[in-house]
């Protein structure tokens, strides 16, 4: 972990998945586990959950009074409009989200984000006064070709709103190929890049040095401990573990 003032974020992404009866019961159960077991320890580390919309107001019901947060998978860059099927960040805002997740690699992939749309959002986000996740990560093709550190330099300056600091601003690297896959970059390689990120950080931003720079990609319980403990990563981005109570909550005792 990077210094004793930077808290740790532990945040759930569920992607496309859940319906109602499943969210709720995850979400309950995950709110009733950080209330009672200590190693949840919601005094040094926050605990976030990202459901897909059809879920957050239920989700946001079944968290509520503990201290389990909740955040949103992606928005739209504008308040409103003729924008259909999109949601704005003050919609989100609206329904309790405390976070929004923006450029992800599967809506950079998926959906043709580059990083100026991801900036877009991003500053939306901000504008909605909520803090923003921005995701960023190299591809496999361009880790074997040896610019893993060029593609996250430009997502990173490329993707990062004006005005962001890191009271408003996290940032996850999820190297594209480790996500899902079950693969994931030595302790050696995530060091570099979250030591870059850290500078790249403390460049872009007065208090730099305390801006949230998160793992993801296959984090699971028996690979956490590891991770959490590189210098310079302060939490995890949690994917399919993250549908799982034990797994999830592995990951979360896993950061001290």
């Amino acid at each position: 972990m990077s210094g004793p003032d930077v808290r740790p974020l532990i945040a759930g992404n569920w992607k496309m998945n859940g319906l109602t009866a499943d969210g709720v019961k995850l979400a309950t159960d995950l709110a009733a586990w950080v209330r009672t077991d200590a190693s949840a320890a919601p005094d040094r580390k926050d605990v976030l959950i990202c459901p897909p919309a059809t879920l957050l107001a239920p989700t946001a019901r079944a968290i509520a009074g503990s201290p389990v947060l909740l955040g949103a998978q992606d928005c739209h860059g504008a308040k409103s409009g003729a924008h259909t099927g999109d949601i704005s960040a003050e919609m989100l805002a609206d329904q309790g989200c405390r976070y929004i997740i923006v450029g992800h690699s599967e809506r950079r992939a998926g959906h043709g984000e580059t990083d100026a749309i991801v900036k877009n959002k991003a500053a939306a986000v901000l504008r909605a006064g909520l803090v923003v996740i921005i995701c960023i990560g190299e591809t496999e093709a361009e880790r074997q070709s040896g610019r893993t550190i060029d593609v996250v330099t430009r997502q990173f300056q490329g993707s990062l709103p004006s005005g962001a600091s890191a009271a408003t601003a996290v940032i996850a690297y999820e190297p594209v190929w480790a996500i899902g896959s079950g693969r994931v970059p030595t302790a050696e390689e995530v060091a570099a890049v979250h030591g870059h990120l850290r500078g790249l950080a403390v460049d872009a931003m007065g208090d730099g040095a305390g801006l949230r720079l998160l793992y993801g990609g296959s984090v699971k319980p028996s690979n956490a401990k590891e991770l959490m403990s590189i210098p310079h990563v302060n939490g995890a981005l949690v994917g399919g573990a993250s549908l799982k109570l034990e797994d999830f909550s592995g990951i979360v005792r896993s950061v001290p």
